[in-house]
């Protein structure tokens, strides 16, 4: 078995909405822009280059240093990267995640190496300019349950904890336990010992969650250059007063968002629901324990739970004397991100591109260039010894993608000895139920009903025969489907992917440091299609 590529729309695992989005559907076109190819980007620079201005590249130098702190290394390749962000030529390609512990799902991964590799190819074609991978931290993100775990070997380490309001001003009370608890699993190897030097690097060695997840994904890529940027920041938020205030005043992001779900549903798909609905207000007000989101009121404004109100006048006056305290939500932070980086794409996953088609009419009103989209890659990894028994089985990795005890039906006709297939009877007796429908027709139409009952009674027959047939074949043949759950269930964990269940650390023990460079040789960020990757 060889590693190859899967078109989305085959692997069932990406929606309808995002394969029709690749696929250039023409009804989809009014809520994107430009396409992600080579000659899109050329486009989609010129663009931006016009909209972004020096003063905006100094504050955001200015901020990314200042994050950075000790941590930004002399004659690094990080700091080289935050110093071209001064060239009118220089363009960034972002991503962004949620602060997972340990990075979470191996797609964290899939998002970075996304965004590395794209900048490459884009220099390639396109050397007379620098694309700087940049990685969004959602630091002002207050869903702690999506965030509180990581899986490793089938086991769960969950972070327990209160909640208290944006996950990267979180202490790491807690965490040290969980993380002794993790290192005795992971044994003594030296790709162990890797794995907790990333531990003591990171979680060991910070104050904050935000700290934390900047030094290990700064030791996973600075190799790379990867600059990894907080939008919880006072000198970048204050660039984006002004979208805000626009947004206390006039509601401009319902206004537009809501403009452009009705237009999908008239002109794509009258069935399509929207992936997040906007509010009338669409900033949440930030304190040190909290993140309340800001409502309007007869008398002006107040956060939700009416702990806190505010005149229009004094909340203005608020948000120009601390901009730190406003927060953007899932369908402004775009906008904010657009509005402090050079940016030219944003690489994410599915349900992310589905809420930024519903923002392009807000972009246009905020005079804002629509970024390209672009799916992340998406891979499933197969070590060689796994490869070898899918192989002893006869299975393919299209196979694979369907539903598990669909795989185990189709196997189970495969290897037995007699047909189970009872689609060539229902054929027959199709053919010989339309003759008795016809000679009812000619004698006493009255009969219909009765035939009509007794066919569907026989179809009903067969197929539990078929089932009752399956079924005992499934128990003769126990070994060969205990084997094929197996591997099912190490490929696609609880019948999901791979990707969205496992974390890196169960890779990183088998092929340590060069992982990351394995898959950054195997994975091509404009392929628009599933990896399905063998590792020797």
């Amino acid at each position: 078995m060889q590693s190859h590529q899967i078109s989305y729309r085959e692997t069932g695992f990406v929606s309808k909405l995002i394969c029709n989005l690749f696929e250039e559907n023409n009804q989809l076109k009014a809520f994107y822009g430009n396409s992600p190819k080579i000659d899109g980007f050329k486009t989609q620079l010129l663009a931006k280059q016009k909209s972004f201005t020096q003063d905006q590249r100094s504050v955001l130098i200015s901020a990314l240093i200042n994050q950075y702190g000790t941590l930004l290394e002399k004659d690094s390749l990080v700091l080289d990267h935050i110093n071209s962000l001064s060239l009118s030529n220089t363009f960034t390609i972002t991503t962004g995640h949620q602060l997972n512990l340990m990075t979470g799902p191996l797609y964290f991964l899939y998002k970075i190496i996304s965004v590395l590799n794209l900048c490459k190819t884009l220099k390639k074609s396109h050397p007379d300019h620098n694309f700087i991978p940049v990685f969004w931290m959602a630091t002002e993100d207050h869903d702690f349950e999506e965030i509180s775990f990581f899986n490793f070997k089938n086991k769960n380490f969950k972070w327990y904890r209160e909640k208290a309001g944006a996950v990267g001003r979180f202490s790491l009370d807690g965490l040290e336990h969980l993380f002794t608890l993790f290192e005795k699993e992971l044994g003594n190897s030296s790709s162990a010992e890797e794995i907790k030097n990333l531990i003591k690097i990171s979680y060991s060695n910070s104050t904050s969650l935000t700290e934390a997840t900047r030094k290990l994904v700064h030791e996973l890529f600075k190799e790379e250059g990867l600059v990894i940027l907080d939008g919880d920041d006072r000198s970048l938020k204050e660039v984006f007063v002004p979208k805000m205030k626009e947004e206390l005043r006039l509601s401009s992001c319902q206004i537009n968002v809501e403009k452009t779900i009705s237009k999908i549903q008239s002109d794509y798909d009258s069935s399509y629901l929207p992936q997040v609905k906007p509010r009338e207000i669409n900033l949440f007000y930030l304190t040190q324990n909290d993140r309340s989101r800001i409502v309007r009121t007869p008398l002006g404004f107040a956060d939700a739970d009416n702990k806190i109100t505010w005149t229009n006048e004094e909340l203005m006056e608020v948000l120009d004397q601390t901009p730190e305290c406003f927060s953007p939500n899932v369908l402004m932070r775009p906008l904010y991100q657009e509005t402090i980086l050079p940016n030219l794409c944003y690489v994410g996953g599915g349900g992310e591109l589905a809420y930024w088609l519903e923002l392009k009419a807000y972009f246009v009103s905020q005079n804002i260039p629509f970024p390209i989209l672009l799916h992340r890659n998406a891979a499933v990894l197969i070590p060689s010894k796994t490869a070898k028994k899918l192989d002893s089985l006869n299975l393919k990795s299209e196979d694979l993608f369907l539903k598990r005890s669909s795989l185990i039906n189709k196997k189970v006709r495969q290897i037995s000895n007699i047909d189970l297939d009872l689609q060539s009877l229902k054929e027959t007796l199709e053919v010989q139920f339309k003759e008795l429908e016809s000679l009812v027709k000619q004698t006493d139409a009255s009969f219909e009903g009765a035939v009509k009952a007794q066919r569907a009674k026989q179809f009903k027959g067969i197929d539990n025969l078929e089932h009752r047939l399956l079924k005992a074949q499934k128990t003769k043949l126990a070994d060969q489907v205990a084997r094929l759950t197996l591997l099912h269930e190490t490929l696609f964990p609880n019948e999901s992917l791979q990707e969205r269940t496992v974390n890196f650390s169960e890779f990183h023990l088998q092929y340590g440091k060069e992982l990351i460079s394995i898959l950054s040789k195997k994975l091509d960020p404009l392929s628009l299609k599933f990896d399905w990757i063998v590792l020797d």
